[in-house]
């Protein structure tokens, strides 16, 4: 049930249009109801017209993650596959492409976007196995450069189940819009619900962003430099005590991506260098 299972309806305008957000599907049905249909979280079968159920309407998806073609490298020591077809995080519909993430003779991954026809191409990893509650770093090289619809983040899905918002927390550094504004946030899914976002301005120079995950507790940080050790200059910190995600399948995946921003559209490729990915369980 999208795009929540306790916001099941999705109100119709004055026009007779409506819109929504959903995750990548390989369909999706429509449901024009009654006011008084219950819809269940989850159905194995797609409800017929009927009772309170006046229209349905099926229509295929542009493309999952799940099951896609995907490529492969590694990094930090660790398998990774490559995302290989359009994804619509961010709100745009980008395509992603294997040639967009790579790693050097010194071990750095790069991730790029670039421009393929008249389409966004970005850059998408993601580990080959659930390493579950524990800490999770990503040291990157200096953000400042990034234009306001370029955004790097380090984040973990689980796309086998939508259970628990598909298990989403993340670490989002952007382009700044205007010199006051933050750049930077962490997330806990869905977004719609108080204290579920936290803002804060990435500076200069390299950062490394943490996440430490544990059971009802999700602690984010960002520090300066290329160390979490002790000595490091922290940037921001916030806890999550809520709405935690229990691991499940979920998997860590590092994203270079155009967001949709209406006053600041992407204008040329950017990039971004990841220098090191450690987990400690």
């Amino acid at each position: 049930m999208q795009p929540w299972a306790e916001r099941a309806f999705i109100p119709i305008k004055a026009d007779s249009t409506w819109s929504m957000e959903a995750h990548l599907g390989f369909e999706y049905a429509a449901l024009l109801v009654e006011p008084d249909y219950r819809p269940q979280n989850t159905l194995d079968v797609t409800p017929t017209q009927g009772g309170s159920v006046a229209v349905v309407k099926i229509v295929p998806g542009r493309g999952t993650v799940q099951l896609a073609p995907v490529g492969s490298l590694k990094f930090s020591g660790y398998d990774w596959s490559v995302l290989t077809i359009e994804s619509d995080k961010g709100g745009l519909s980008n395509l992603y492409d294997q040639e967009n993430a790579w790693t050097d003779a010194g071990g750095a991954l790069h991730m790029r976007i670039t421009k393929e026809s008249d389409r966004w191409s970005c850059a998408e990893i993601f580990l080959n196995r659930s390493l579950g509650y524990g800490t999770y770093s990503a040291t990157v090289r200096d953000t400042s450069h990034l234009k306001p619809a370029a955004v790097f983040s380090m984040f973990t899905f689980d796309e086998s189940t939508s259970d628990q918002h598909f298990r989403e927390v993340d670490t989002e550094v952007g382009g700044r819009e205007a010199a006051n504004r933050n750049n930077a946030e962490y997330e806990i899914q869905p977004l719609y619900i108080p204290g579920n976002l936290f803002t804060f301005s990435a500076p200069a120079g390299a950062l490394t962003f943490v996440l430490h995950w544990e059971s009802e507790h999700a602690t984010f940080k960002t520090l300066r430099g290329r160390s979490a050790g002790a000595g490091a200059q922290v940037v921001s910190e916030h806890e999550f005590t809520s709405g935690i995600p229990e691991p499940g399948k979920a998997v860590a995946r590092l994203i270079f991506f155009v967001a949709a921003r209406d006053k600041y559209p992407m204008q040329k490729p950017s990039e971004v260098v990841v220098e090191k990915l450690e987990y400690l369980p």
